[in-house]
C-alpha cells in the first residue's frame, strides 16, 4: 500500500472554500492516499504560528511534505504561516488576488467570511426558506403548495431524492419538493394524481437496479423491497413512465449530488435563486 501523504486545508473562516478547491485538485491523483485534515477559523498570527507548527511536526513524523492548502485573507496570517521549508504550499488567494487586483485596478478589502457569511440578510433567508420547504416536502409527506416548488423531483425509493433536494435549497436557494414513486404508481400507466397538474415542473430520478439492489439491502436486508427482481421491475417502470410523458431523468448511479444537482440546473434552466 502507498504511504499515505498529509493534506491540510487552512482557512480563517470554515474550510468550506480551502477544502472544495484542495480535493478538486487531489481527486485528480486518485492512484494516491491522502491523510486530510481540516483547520478552520485561523485568523489570528498566534494560531497560524501554532498550526505552522503542527504541520513541520507532521512533516518529520511522516518524513514527507505535507500538501498544505491555504484560504485565509489576511496577509500577516498567512505568512505567519510558515511552513515552506518542510511542506508543499498552495495558497489560493496569494495565488490570484494579485492578478485580479492588477485586472481591476483596485485593491482587494481583506475582508474575512465574506464568501460564507452572512452578507446578504435577504439571500440567507431565502435560502433557509428554501431549506425549510424542502424539509417539509420531503418523500410526498406534504403535497400542498407544490405550486411553489421550483422543481419536483421524482423517483423509486432510494434514488437520491432527497439529499439532492437539500442540496438544491441549500446551495442555490432552489426550493425543491420529491415524491417517491409507490408500487401503486408504479401499477398505473398515468403519473400520481397529485402530480398532473405539475407536469412540466417534474424532473425524474433513476438508478442502477443492481446499485439500488445493495442500497435497499442495507436499509431492509432479505426483504422484498431490496430483492434485485423488485429493484429491476420497479426503476424499469418507473423510466418507461418517465418516457412515456416525457419527464426529463437522469440517472443518479455513478453522480455525486453536486453533479446530479448541477445536471438538473442545466436540463431545465432553473438558476440560483440568491
Amino acid at each position: 500500500m502507498p504511504h499515505r501523504r498529509s493534506a491540510f486545508f487552512i482557512s480563517d473562516r470554515t474550510g468550506i472554500t480551502a477544502e472544495s478547491l484542495g480535493n478538486a485538485l487531489l481527486t485528480q491523483f486518485d492512484m494516491l492516499e491522502f491523510k486530510r485534515e481540516t483547520i478552520p477559523f485561523i485568523d489570528t498570527i498566534e494560531k497560524a504560528e501554532e498550526v505552522a507548527r503542527h504541520i513541520c511536526a507532521r512533516a518529520e513524523s511522516d518524513q514527507h511534505q505535507p500538501i498544505v492548502f491555504i484560504s485565509v485573507v489576511n496577509a500577516k496570517v498567512r505568512s505567519s504561516l510558515h511552513v515552506e521549508d518542510s511542506a508543499l504550499v498552495i495558497d489560493f488567494f496569494d495565488s490570484f488576488i494579485g492578478l485580479l487586483e492588477t485586472e481591476l485596478g483596485h485593491k482587494a478589502t481583506q475582508t474575512v467570511g465574506k464568501s460564507h457569511g452572512i452578507v446578504d440578510n435577504e439571500q440567507y433567508d431565502h435560502r433557509i426558506e428554501a431549506v425549510n420547504f424542502s424539509l417539509n416536502h420531503d418523500d410526498g409527506v406534504k403535497l400542498k403548495d407544490l405550486d411553489e416548488a421550483d422543481v419536483i423531483l421524482v423517483g423509486v425509493s432510494r434514488s437520491g431524492k432527497t439529499p439532492t433536494c437539500l442540496y438544491l435549497a441549500l446551495q442555490y436557494g432552489v426550493k425543491a419538493a420529491n415524491y417517491p414513486l409507490t408500487p401503486e404508481d408504479l401499477d398505473s400507466p398515468t403519473l400520481p394524481r397529485i402530480l398532473l397538474p405539475f407536469k412540466q415542473k417534474i424532473f425524474g430520478l433513476t438508478i442502477d437496479p443492481q446499485r439500488l439492489h445493495h442500497i435497499r439491502s442495507e436499509r431492509r436486508p432479505d426483504s422484498r423491497y431490496a430483492s434485485i427482481d423488485n429493484c429491476r421491475r420497479e426503476v424499469n417502470e418507473a423510466e418507461s413512465m418517465f418516457r412515456h410523458h416525457g419527464v426529463p431523468f437522469i440517472s443518479t448511479t455513478h453522480k455525486s449530488i453536486e453533479e446530479i444537482a448541477s445536471t438538473i440546473l442545466h436540463k431545465t434552466g432553473i438558476s440560483r435563486r440568491f
